[in-house]
């Protein structure tokens, strides 16, 4: 109880002397509001979102099922750079027709085309020796983390502070070179290091550009088909972890949305309007 000789309670510090520290009054949280501007998804709404997670898991397979290939011995590097070279050139074409193809832009992009791949067939060499120092399974380890770190900080199409398409693309650049030391030649590292390129740079800004949830099912089945080949087992780890992360995941997001409680009152931190400038100096 609060004794009738105490002046009346206001939202302002230094008249409250006469209460204590932790007392509030019941008109504090007459502004109480709860889910403001909260949105609630559908199970199809987060279904499709969560296939950009899974689209850049598959790419990442399929990278490293290209290592492998390469690593065995089971394709030749030539082989591997002209199929890459003939999707690409499809994907390059259907790129820039969704925006602008003329002479010019044809020109610009050969000029970037070659340099990258003369700058990486001189540099290959160098790449491949530049880790022979340090053991498989470290180098394994550390190409298992990095590529954890691509998927982390990837850009999927939403604004939060941990996104960093630097970072990731780093990473994957890294992981690339840490595991072109451990092919047989300096060409087949020239080939890996082409594949990263396509896989970690070029793919993304076309999926960027034109991105459907049903662009997954491509990918996926070509991924699950060379992992069939490769192994079993890894494929059930594969099936299993998209199926986890596509299907059960949104739909645990789903039921438990209905728990959702953020609470908005007078403690928020203010937000300076656009238009305030406007009515200072008007006043």
């Amino acid at each position: 109880m609060v004794p009738q000789s105490y002046k009346h309670w206001k939202k302002c510090l230094y008249e409250n002397a006469e209460y204590d520290d932790n007392y509030t009054d019941p008109s504090f949280l007459k502004d109480l509001k709860t889910n403001l501007n909260v949105r609630f998804f559908t199970f199809e709404e987060a279904l499709k979102g969560i296939t950009r997670l899974n689209n850049q898991i598959s790419c990442i397979t399929a990278f490293l099922v290209i290592f492998y290939l390469l690593y065995s011995e089971s394709v030749t590097p030539l082989n591997v750079l002209l199929v890459t070279g003939l999707i690409t050139s499809v994907g390059y074409i259907f790129y820039r027709g969704q925006k602008l193809f003329t002479l010019q832009y044809l020109l610009e992009d050969s000029k970037t085309l070659l340099t990258v791949l003369v700058f990486g067939y001189l540099f290959a060499p160098l790449l491949h020796r530049l880790t022979n120092a340090i053991s498989t399974d470290t180098i394994f380890s550390m190409t298992f983390f990095v590529l954890l770190l691509n998927l982390i900080f990837f850009d999927y199409g939403l604004s939060a502070a941990m996104v960093s398409k630097a970072l990731s693309l780093n990473a994957a650049i890294f992981a690339s070179i840490c595991l072109a030391s451990r092919l047989s030649t300096a060409f087949h590292a020239f080939v890996l290091l082409v594949e990263a390129s396509v896989f970690f740079v070029l793919y993304p800004i076309f999926t960027s550009l034109y991105w459907r949830w049903y662009l997954l099912l491509p990918t996926y089945m070509v991924c699950c088909f060379m992992l069939y080949n490769i192994s079993i087992n890894i494929l059930i780890i594969y099936a299993t972890l998209t199926g986890f992360i596509n299907i059960i995941c949104p739909y645990i997001f789903v039921t438990q949305q209905q728990y959702k409680q953020n609470i908005h009152g007078p403690w928020d931190e203010a937000i300076v309007e656009e238009n305030s400038e406007n009515v200072i100096s008007d006043k």
